[in-house]
């Protein structure tokens, strides 16, 4: 797969309208002067307001971030819920489960001024302001995603390194399982996923960031996908959906890449092309909110397309 054509191919398609990008704007943050919030999770709605999770984190400083729960004000103007809990993680996203709220988000752990190790925390719930820690993730993985399937919950794993590089190639894979409830989340099990084929080639990596049951029974991801060139980390948005019975992945396609968002600063100046997917939002027109983080500075929005055509909308789309 050759990433660097795709990325040509589809940014002219924006410019030449075939792949039309409808809205394009930033998100504000109030109540958080001094601090940059990305990487954020994607809007929800529950008990009858609308939220969003983002990292708040100083431009000058690294891996030194919080996650706050903000609420909405307006359209893309988020306010800071006071007295919220303040979680020390990065990325954060979340997903229903049954009844409950689970919030996921990347621990880092220091040592000596530099980072040591990393991996997700997992939090659960009714109650926003009493949020319950129940797990962890394997040490040195991040993007671990659940989706709600009724019967069962996935489980969507990331492991990345030079053991994943040598056994097939890319940087890292994605790996899938089922389990019955959320008491049987682990680390271990979570490593235990078997690989999902069709995905990365050599030297490419990414993860899922949203993931939705579809009403064909197949499941949608909404990830990032990633590669560099010339000394930039370049992150995509992309797409693409996944059979539960045989871990074969199929519709791989790019639904955003920097140039789709408004200008902006970036924290590093290899991240100028990076951006870093929460996830969609589906819409009264049919269309989708695809919010995403810039440059690990901003918070941006775009209407595109819904990405998963043929395969039925997505179930459970009004807890979000």
């Amino acid at each position: 797969m050759n990433l660097i054509k795709m990325k040509h191919e589809f940014e002219k398609s924006c410019l030449d309208k075939s792949y039309p990008v409808y809205e394009s704007s930033k998100l504000e943050f109030i109540g958080v002067d001094g601090f940059d919030v990305y990487n954020c999770s994607i809007p929800f709605s529950w008990k009858g307001e609308r939220l969003i999770f983002g990292r708040v984190e100083k431009r000058e400083e690294w891996a030194r971030s919080w996650v706050r729960l903000f609420e909405e004000k307006g359209k893309d103007c988020w306010s800071v819920v006071p007295d919220s809990t303040i979680y020390t993680l990065e990325d954060p996203y979340v997903a229903v489960v049954g009844n409950e709220l689970t919030l996921g988000g990347t621990n880092v752990r220091k040592r000596s001024g530099k980072v040591d190790n990393y991996y997700c925390d997992f939090y659960r719930g009714t109650k926003l302001n009493d949020m319950v820690y129940f797990t962890s993730g394997p040490d040195r993985m991040k993007d671990v995603r659940l989706v709600d399937l009724g019967s069962k919950i996935g489980v969507f794993s990331r492991p990345r390194g030079e053991y994943i590089r040598k056994e097939y190639g890319s940087e890292s894979i994605i790996g899938y399982m089922e389990i019955s409830t959320l008491d049987e989340l682990d680390a271990s099990v979570i490593e235990s996923a078997p690989a999902v084929s069709g995905l990365f080639s050599r030297d490419q990596w990414g993860g899922c960031n949203q993931v939705y049951l579809l009403e064909d029974g197949m499941i949608g991801i909404i990830g990032h996908i990633s590669y560099v060139d010339s000394g930039l980390d370049v992150y995509m948005n992309m797409s693409f959906v996944m059979n539960r019975e045989t871990l074969q992945a199929s519709e791989l396609k790019i639904i955003g890449t920097r140039k789709c968002y408004p200008e902006g600063p970036c924290k590093k100046p290899y991240l100028k092309d990076c951006v870093f997917t929460g996830g969609i939002v589906m819409r009264e027109d049919e269309r989708v909110d695809l919010y995403s983080g810039l440059g690990d500075v901003d918070t941006g929005r775009i209407v595109i397309d819904y990405p998963f055509k043929g395969h039925g909308r997505v179930i459970g789309e009004n807890n979000f």
